[in-house]
C-alpha cells in the first residue's frame, strides 16, 4: 500500500472520527430532546442504540488506523494485527447486533414497514462485513505464516 493510500485514507478516519465526535456532542442529545413525547424505556432504547452505533464505528476507525501503522512500518504480518482485526470484526458484529434490536424496536410501532425492512437489511449487510471481515483475518493468518517460513528460510 503506497504512502499516499495510507494518508488518504487517514484524512478520511480522522474527518470520520471528527464528525463522529459532532454527533456524540450535538446530535445524540438532540435526538434525546426530540424524543420528550416518547415513553421512557423506548426513548432510552434508541438514545442508546444511536450512541453504542456511534462507538463501534469509532472503534473500528481506530483499529484501522493502528493498522495502517502497522502497515507503514512493516509489521502488519504480526501477531499484534490480529488483536486489532478481531476488534474490528467484533465492533461491526455489535453494529450489526443494534441494528437488529433498532428494527425489532420499530417494528410494533408506526412506522412504515419498508423502514424497518431497510435497518434490518442493514443489518444483515454489517453481518456480512463481519463474516468479510473474518475471511481477511483468515487470509492475514495465512500471510502471517509464509512470512515467518520466508524468514526462517532467509
Amino acid at each position: 500500500m503506497g504512502n499516499y493510500t495510507i494518508v488518504a485514507l487517514r484524512v478520511v478516519i480522522a474527518v470520520s472520527l471528527l464528525g463522529s465526535l459532532i454527533v456524540q456532542i450535538m446530535i445524540i442529545p438532540a435526538i434525546w430532546r426530540d424524543l420528550v413525547d416518547v415513553d421512557l424505556a423506548p426513548r432510552i432504547a434508541f438514545v442508546a442504540i444511536a450512541a453504542l452505533g456511534v462507538v463501534t464505528l469509532q472503534v473500528s476507525a481506530v483499529c484501522i488506523w493502528r493498522l495502517l501503522t502497522m502497515v507503514r512500518r512493516g509489521s502488519v504480518f504480526s501477531r499484534g494485527a490480529f488483536r486489532f482485526v478481531d476488534v474490528i470484526a467484533a465492533s461491526i458484529a455489535v453494529a450489526s447486533l443494534l441494528l437488529f434490536v433498532l428494527a425489532a424496536l420499530l417494528a410494533p410501532g408506526g412506522t412504515a414497514p419498508g423502514v424497518v425492512g431497510l435497518i434490518g437489511g442493514f443489518g444483515l449487510v454489517a453481518a456480512g462485513v463481519v463474516l468479510l471481515v473474518l475471511v481477511m483475518r483468515s487470509l492475514l493468518t495465512q500471510a502471517t505464516q509464509l512470512r515467518s517460513e520466508l524468514d526462517e528460510v532467509v
